[in-house]
């Protein structure tokens, strides 16, 4: 039998099936405009998807076929680069598109897209393999399954030996741990685990996948990877923009559902890991559940002291007038969402036991950047002076985006008299591998999940060990609100400068740039 849970990595090309229909809910919103649409075109591109496949969207607005391609193929023109784009190829990928309207709330309606499937299996000459991607709000990712159980879509073999029925799902995974378990009935009500692939773009990033290799491919790295050698590890993920658009999902969710519950610390659980016994995905995953399950709880004081959240408010920059939170469309006037957060937080294991891990995300941040910096502890007797009094510790650099890549910093000798030493950096990043691509996230995880490989998708264990952790912060939040402060930072800054309290001594955030805005505007809301 075909068991997914205990295949290695490299066993799934041999399994793609013939056929395929991907039924997108959400077909013209945003997320399928700006992110799937692109990738399930570069997989036709390259010649990666099944031999027979139909990509329908399913949404309330009102296209008829030949509409929703054509605003496709305009969506596609002004998404992709211009190195990817094949005004031929766009043509012939669209072709492959239908639009089936209905509303994904509406019990009645999925009696309609049996139908549509069915015709569209008989077309492809198909073996009624069905793929589900949920692109849609959070509020109808417990409406969905329910309705595609009432008529008989969710049936299928889990395995892939017969008919192919998967569920793909967006985060948020809930809302706080009761949600996410409640989520999780639902789910497992209509699906088998099998079929149930949580999806987190972040681990479909090349550069995110390299940890792994990083790790575990070097006899370099892994025997210091460790308390006895590293010092303390930052993780930082920021964006440059504001919620924009989003303010009305965004208000009811905040950064720390929005990054740090989810992406954050799977790149946490990438470095944290122990090496799996074999690189299947029920090895894989239960490594990151067992980092979820060693993460140290926090009192409701150190809640206070060791996580900072933090809004942006209005600034001057470059002369423009930049909003505040509370200023953008859809936003409560009195908001009390957090769009920054920093924490400090621990591991309760044996490799790791006192090693601060730090975690930081925002928006309106100088920079778009996402990296792992991991700092090695001091040389315990330095012999040599250095170029700025300093001590010159190593560091690893783990670049996701943009330009991803890696750089090891380390000392090297000032040339001429003396022995001073300054800090030198070996590189690597993929624009000099001579012009090879990295793969899109999207495209990766959408194509494992037709292989069946649920390697990098979240299990609901893993789900439900996170929000064990950060359940507490929100109930904290919400409890004391006006115990634990929120900070105003101004936009096109690194936050609150409270967040610099976390670290000790002469630390500090590493930082791609410096603040550009009056520090006068700073405040607590």
């Amino acid at each position: 039998m075909y068991d997914p849970d205990n295949m290695r990595q490299n066993d799934y090309k041999r399994i793609l099936p013939t056929s395929m229909i991907l039924v997108i809910f959400g077909g013209s919103g945003d997320l399928t405009m700006r992110k799937l649409m692109p990738s399930l075109y570069q997989l036709y591109r390259k010649g990666r998807m099944p031999g027979g496949f139909r990509i329908v969207g399913c949404a309330r607005s009102q296209y008829d076929d030949e509409g929703y391609r054509s605003k496709i193929a305009d969506k596609l023109s002004e998404h992709l680069h211009p190195d990817e784009y094949d005004e031929g190829m766009v043509h012939d990928f669209v072709q492959h598109l239908r639009y089936h309207p209905m509303d994904p709330g509406t019990e009645q309606d999925y009696g309609g897209l049996k139908t549509t499937l069915e015709s569209l299996d008989r077309e492809i000459d198909g073996d009624g393999n069905y793929i589900f991607y949920l692109a849609t709000p959070p509020k109808l990712y417990g409406i969905i399954p329910r309705c595609l159980s009432t008529v008989g879509l969710n049936e299928g073999n889990a395995y892939g030996a017969e008919q192919i029925r998967r569920i793909i799902i967006e985060k948020p995974f809930g809302y706080d741990l009761e949600s996410a378990r409640e989520l999780s009935a639902i789910y497992r009500e209509a699906f088998e685990e099998d079929q149930i692939y949580r999806i987190d773009h972040y681990l479909g990033k090349e550069t995110a996948q390299n940890i792994l290799a990083l790790r575990f491919a070097n006899g370099l790295f892994e025997p210091l990877w460790n308390r006895n050698y590293i010092d303390r590890v930052e993780i930082t993920a920021v964006e440059d923009m504001g919620v924009g658009t989003r303010g009305g999902f965004y208000d009811d969710a905040g950064a720390l559902r929005d990054m740090v519950q989810n992406h954050l610390v799977q790149l946490l659980a990438l470095v944290a890991m122990e090496p799996p016994m074999a690189f299947s995905a029920r090895e894989f995953r239960n490594e990151v559940v067992k980092v979820y399950q060693s993460f140290k709880p926090m009192s409701k004081e150190e809640i206070k002291s060791r996580v900072i959240r933090g809004q942006y408010i209005g600034s001057q920059y470059k002369g423009r007038e930049l909003k505040g939170y509370r200023e953008e469309e859809k936003v409560k006037a009195d908001s009390r969402t957090e769009t920054f957060v920093a924490m400090k937080l621990f591991l309760n294991n044996w490799r790791w036991s006192g090693v601060p891990f730090f975690i930081r995300t925002g928006k309106q941040m100088p920079t778009k950047v996402s990296e792992i910096v991991v700092h090695f502890k001091s040389a315990p007797f330095q012999i040599f002076g250095s170029v700025d009094g300093h001590s010159v510790p190593n560091s690893l650099t783990i670049r996701i985006a943009p330009n991803e890549g890696t750089a090891l910093k380390y000392g090297m000798k000032v040339p001429g008299p003396g022995f001073e030493i300054k800090q030198v950096s070996m590189d690597f990043t993929y624009d000099k591998l001579g012009g090879v691509p990295t793969e899109d996230a999207y495209s990766r995880l959408i194509e494992d999940c037709m292989l069946g490989d649920p390697t990098l998708f979240t299990r609901s264990d893993a789900v439900e060990a996170s929000w064990t952790f950060f359940d507490p912060i929100v109930q904290a939040w919400e409890e004391c609100d006006e115990e634990i402060p929120l900070y105003g930072y101004p936009a096109k800054t690194w936050g609150p400068r409270e967040s610099d309290n976390l670290l000790e001594g002469d630390q500090t955030w590493t930082n791609p740039c410096r603040n550009l805005i009056d520090t006068d505007l700073y405040c607590e809301l």
